[in-house]
């Protein structure tokens, strides 16, 4: 079985960059492999399937993703025109350091779907090449990740922390604020140099070319490509609790019993799974507060590396059509860089 689980894991993390089509129908890959891992793992039934849909979760995200579609469908010109204004107004490099930064902070109250949806239409109508709109992405989701963490409403990795070692509202702010702050402030000034010193503003039928070849227009979405990509989240939401489910023996057996700098590193495999199912499987009230750190430093950073490993990743990766290589190709190394800074704060100073 762990064998199986092992080879399953190699093929989630390799397969999407090795295959065009994987890459390109990632929801339906993700959710083939959540029933194979389930299979070989003997956990797959009907409670499991009846446990998955009654998770609320599931279905504020989907109709999230859809009444945001409809209303943005709506208003895509006046968010246009607000952007344009914004960037005519302020530097880029000032308006995306306090973008990156307000928008990680406040989804801790807002939730981190919401933050990403706001995130997309924002990246989607900002005057610059596509490439910089992708790394803003990716900036942004790290920062939203680990925004979202401070409070129990903010994504479902702190409800589950929060409720697992029965501590108050602020625990989380408590806990690990002092190490999120300075890392969101980080990501705003990486996107002000990175992004905002190097695009240049384009023209608006630049940026419409741009959106057409990579199959996301600008301009309103009808009604049929609103539903297919809430359709898309649902599936993907859905892969990623059978996932959590199919990998529960593994990290059962060989992970949640670790010394906590190990863990630290181990848990990058939240790059590819749900970093909320992991949390469950490894927090435990036995747990020392240097544990519950390293473990939740370890899980919110790496989540940012890959597509699947966070709600906003999919959410924005989703609506701007972002392929697994090109998020690879800024993710991985962003995430290695700060996972180094972390386990230096956390473990040698």
């Amino acid at each position: 079985m762990i064998i199986g689980l092992a080879i399953s894991l190699l093929a989630i993390l390799l397969l999407p960059f090795l295959i065009k089509k994987v890459e390109h129908n990632l929801e339906v890959f993700l959710f083939v492999m959540g029933l194979i891992t389930t299979v070989i793992a003997g956990v797959i039934s009907t409670d499991l399937f009846t446990h998955i849909f009654h998770n609320e979760m599931l279905y504020f995200i989907t109709l999230a993703v859809l009444v945001a579609g409809i209303i943005f469908k709506f208003t895509v010109d006046n968010i246009i025109d607000g952007v344009e204004k914004a960037t005519q107004r302020v530097p880029l490099s000032v308006f995306l350091f306090f973008f990156i930064c307000v928008l990680g902070i406040i989804s801790s109250v807002i939730t981190a779907i919401i933050a990403s949806l706001v995130l997309a239409e924002v990246a989607k109508a900002l005057p610059i090449e596509r490439k910089y709109k992708v790394r803003l992405c990716i900036i942004t989701c790290f920062s939203i990740g680990l925004g979202a963490a401070l409070t129990p409403i903010g994504e479902p990795l702190a409800t589950i922390v929060v409720s697992l070692l029965n501590e108050d509202f602020f625990f989380l702010v408590k806990t690990i604020g002092i190490y999120i702050l300075p890392g969101i402030i980080a990501l705003g000034l990486i996107g002000a140099v990175n992004i905002g010193r190097n695009a240049q503003i384009i023209h608006r039928d630049q940026m419409e070319r741009e959106a057409l070849e990579y199959n996301c227009p600008i301009s309103a979405e009808n009604f049929p490509v609103i539903f297919i990509r809430a359709g898309k989240i649902f599936l993907f939401v859905v892969a990623l609790e059978l996932l959590g489910a199919g990998f529960r023996p593994l990290i059962d057996t060989y992970i949640i019993h670790l010394d906590s700098a190990i863990l630290y590193w181990i848990n990058m495999v939240s790059a590819v799974l749900d970093n909320a199912t992991i949390a469950a499987a490894e927090i435990s009230p036995k747990m020392g507060s240097e544990q519950i750190k390293a473990i939740l430093m370890g899980l919110l950073i790496s989540g940012g590396m890959l597509i699947p490993g966070n709600i906003p990743n999919i959410v924005t990766a989703c609506k701007l059509n972002i392929g697994s290589k090109d998020w690879a190709k800024y993710g991985v190394p962003l995430g290695l860089v700060f996972l180094i800074i972390y386990y230096i704060v956390l473990f040698v100073i």
